[in-house]
């Protein structure tokens, strides 16, 4: 294990590849775990954007975080979490892709808005967070309004996973039964 982190430091795309692997092993799709993967880069970009406008890692990057999700999902990160049943598990990775789109969307907003403006300290960065999420927030209610269907659902990994096997498994017995089908009326012809 130690030999990998190494490794990682010296190739930094052999931890890339370790996290696609292990989503694709945890039953993600492809295209989630790209999305996945790109949603940390856009976390990791704002991260360093606060860090450089003097926002302490920990408590002051929590107090932000929930000021950009309160903004465009209307509630707090904890409010969030207990949303979706979540107790440590992470939050990014039980979000459908439209969640992940718009939190990617708040936080890209939130870093482009924090270089043009170039804030200092937590209570100048907050306007911005706020700011960059309400950017993400119009989205998600205007995507609301044309569907008629809400954008922020209790919906987890573990119940999206279930409704992929149910659709899976849904489509195995529609094909049987075409088959099954099939089989018979080629039966009833041959017969002819």
């Amino acid at each position: 294990m130690g030999r990998e982190r190494i490794e990682e430091t010296i190739d930094p795309e052999q931890a890339i590849d370790r996290a696609l692997e292990t989503y694709l092993k945890k039953g993600y799709s492809e295209e989630w775990v790209h999305q996945r993967l790109l949603a940390i880069r856009i976390r990791n970009e704002l991260t360093d954007e606060w860090s450089k406008r003097g926002v302490e890692k920990g408590r002051e990057y929590a107090i932000l975080t929930d000021e950009i999700s309160r903004a465009w999902s209307g509630m707090t990160t904890r409010q969030y979490k207990r949303l979706k049943g979540l107790k440590k598990e992470n939050q990014r990775d039980n979000m459908s892709d439209l969640e992940l789109v718009l939190n990617m969307l708040a936080e890209a907003s939130t870093t482009s808005i924090s270089r043009t403006e170039q804030p200092e300290g937590l209570e100048e960065n907050k306007r911005g967070a706020r700011r960059g999420g309400r950017i993400a927030g119009n989205a998600r209610r205007e995507l609301e309004q044309e569907t008629g269907r809400p954008v922020v659902t209790a919906e987890n990994a573990q119940t999206l996973q279930q409704l992929v096997t149910e659709v899976v498994e849904d489509a195995g017995e529609l094909a049987e039964g075409s088959e099954n089908r099939l089989r018979e009326q080629t039966d009833q012809r041959n017969d002819l």
